[in-house]
């Protein structure tokens, strides 16, 4: 999931992202191993755990019905066996390290898809109203693919 800033503060609360310290929605995206954008969800406040967001769009129920697994960062922990987190803690042994390291190599390819949807500058800060957030979300993911 990635934090789309915001410029409208008026219901403060469910927008303000304590993790990023700032108003903004929560957009839950998914690529392919080669890092192209396949689907972004509808956006939620950004008070939204990635986790909730997750589940409340099905994400986490619709890779155990077709039985994929995916890579997903330390968020997601809690979501299922099929979901792959990289291990917590400071002091980790070798082969923990070492399977962290692996795990970043393959979500850096979805992280890199993401700082592409991010990269248009209509998304670097919005200035509508949280209830067209969605729809610019999805015209940018239409432009981005008529673009490639």
């Amino acid at each position: 999931g990635t934090l789309l800033p915001i410029d409208r503060v008026a219901a403060d609360t469910p927008y303000y992202s304590g993790k990023h310290k700032r108003h903004g929605m929560n957009v839950q995206v998914l690529t392919d191993p080669f890092g192209r954008l396949l689907w972004a969800s509808p956006a939620l406040p950004g008070s939204t755990h990635d986790l909730t967001a997750a589940r409340q769009h099905g994400i986490i129920e619709a890779f155990a019905d077709a039985g994929l697994r995916c890579w997903a960062d330390k968020a997601y922990q809690g979501a299922g066996d099929l979901v792959r987190v990289p291990f917590r803690g400071r002091r980790l042994k070798r082969w923990k390290r070492r399977h962290n390291t692996t795990h970043a190599k393959i979500r850096c390819v979805g992280e890199q898809a993401m700082a592409t949807l991010k990269g248009w500058r209509l998304l670097r800060k919005l200035r509508c109203s949280t209830n067209r957030i969605t729809d610019v979300v999805k015209a940018v993911l239409a432009l981005h693919h008529a673009s490639a």
